[in-house]
């Protein structure tokens, strides 16, 4: 399937809301929340890894990869490298951030896995690392048959963009649930912050719009003999 647009220019526009979120949540977390930190006495600064690396690495990191097949001027089996790197990449950040957020939980005496959102990001990391694996026991090493790998890659793809989905609408359900927190205890509802982190959400929903829209635009002519 795929719509009647050139995928090259919807990635470019992908790629500068990637950098837009990027720097955004950096700044919540570093200007506003004070930092970030593995071990800390002020345990805020431990959770503050985790909307860091979980935006960047799993959403962003993780569009990169879904994208460098209609992005990248290279031949397939080098874009297969690097969608299977930048997956990993992805999914090791990914891990890292939920660690810091039961890290901090844990330290602060506060439950764990008591939110959907926290609920749909363990199945979201779990099915992500499970799609990784299928995709590297198939289509790289030791790799399934023409037929197995013939027939599996509507479905790797499908599953990989519905997991995605996922993944964007998890991230901005913990926007949500943070700033919800935040303004619980005191900050401007109507402040700086809050504002950042709205504008954070709506960039991060766009990326993955555009990252979508890219699986599903025209490849490169060069691109489809490769």
């Amino acid at each position: 399937m795929a719509i009647g647009v050139e995928a090259l220019p919807l990635t470019f526009v992908a790629h500068a809301l990637a950098a837009a979120a990027a720097v955004m949540v950096l700044v919540w977390n570093l200007y506003y929340r004070g930092g970030l930190a593995w071990e800390a006495t002020n345990k805020s600064l431990i959770f503050n890894l985790h909307p860091v690396l979980m935006l960047i690495g799993l959403i962003i990191i993780g569009g990169e990869a879904i994208m460098s097949y209609k992005s990248l001027p290279l031949k397939k089996e080098v874009k297969k490298v690097i969608h299977l790197v930048l997956h990993a990449i992805a999914i090791i950040l990914g891990s890292v951030g939920i660690a810091a957020a039961f890290k901090n939980h844990n330290e602060s005496n506060i439950a764990n896995l008591y939110s959907l959102h926290s609920w749909l990001g363990i199945s979201i990391i779990s099915l992500y690392g499970f799609q990784w694996i299928y995709g590297f026991i198939v289509f790289f090493y030791p790799g399934g048959s023409t037929i197995i790998r013939s027939e599996s890659l509507p479905w790797h793809v499908l599953f990989g963009i519905f997991v995605y989905i996922l993944a964007v609408g998890n991230a901005a359900l913990g926007c949500l649930e943070k700033l919800t927190f935040l303004e619980i205890s005191g900050i401007d509802k109507y402040g700086p912050e809050a504002l950042l982190v709205n504008f954070t959400a709506v960039v991060t929903v766009l990326y993955g719009a555009f990252v979508i829209l890219s699986v599903l635009g025209q490849a490169p002519v060069e691109n489809d003999d490769k």
